[in-house]
């Protein structure tokens, strides 16, 4: 989540409403997902045996941001497995497009652990993605999201960005912090396959209200409600802290002094 921009629930950026398709998508996952959860959960429970902290904290109905960090792939499979109730999160569409049985299997297991495809990227792609949060959000959902943006490749916890605090502030929805500890002893960037001998732990905390904040609107108020999340995945997750965002390394000059100067999304 990194854009910024204000865009009405069912409203396109240019202000035209969206397409009957589009405003339905948050709802395509619903009947595998349903399985899948009454499947998969259990099943990765018996297997990783994860610790559970903090479940008495999630808002059993309503609208809910789950902010976690970022360690693994398996992030977002374990915190659907762990969390009280469904949650929904957003997914590369490219695991819903392949062919052949490879390609049902992909999209039938994400459809499963309630992923919902989009196309990441920057400008319409940013703003399709919160447009598509916030649907979810409107339908009285709960919905996943890492304020650090990536993957931690070091361990560390990163700044937030304040995409996450937007959504909120501008939804009214609160916001659970969920601090993961061991998912990238499971399943370390590059793995092909989660190891079995580790054991991991979520833990979800108390839902922050940042409406004392103030509006979306105001960039000061976001940033604030960034922090005060952060902070409290940091008083979960007890990592270390980076004291920086977590980004790519910088291709060429241009990309060098974007990066130097500070911008809203920050």
């Amino acid at each position: 989540m990194t854009s910024e921009q204000s865009v009405e629930p069912g409203m396109s950026p240019d202000g035209t409403t969206s397409s009957d398709e589009e405003t339905a998508r948050p709802r395509q996952a619903g009947f595998r997902y349903a399985l899948g959860r009454s499947l998969i959960s259990p099943l990765a429970r018996l297997v990783y045996r994860p610790r559970i902290e903090g479940r008495e904290h999630v808002p059993p109905t309503g609208a809910v941001i789950f902010a976690s960090n970022h360690l693994s792939f398996i992030d977002s499979v374990a915190i659907p497995v762990a969390a009280p109730r469904p949650v929904h999160f957003l997914a590369k569409s490219s695991y819903f497009e392949g062919a052949g049985f490879r390609g049902w299997l992909s999209r039938t297991f994400f459809q499963s652990i309630g992923a919902i495809p989009v196309r990441r990227g920057a400008g319409q792609a940013a703003l399709d993605a919160l447009d598509l949060q916030r649907q979810l959000l409107d339908e009285g959902l709960a919905v996943a999201l890492y304020p650090e943006g990536t993957r931690s490749t070091d361990g560390r916890l990163y700044k937030g960005r304040t995409g996450v605090a937007f959504l909120a502030l501008q939804t009214g929805a609160p916001v659970v912090p969920v601090g993961l500890i061991g998912t990238d002893k499971v399943m370390p960037v590059g793995a092909k396959v989660p190891t079995v001998s580790e054991r991991i732990t979520v833990k979800f905390g108390a839902p922050l209200d940042l409406s004392p904040h103030g509006p979306a609107s105001s960039g000061r108020a976001r940033r604030l409600a960034t922090d005060d999340i952060m902070a409290a995945i940091h008083a979960l997750s007890g990592q270390e802290l980076a004291g920086a965002y977590n980004e790519a390394p910088a291709q060429g000059a241009i990309e060098k002094i974007k990066q130097a100067l500070p911008h809203e999304r920050r």
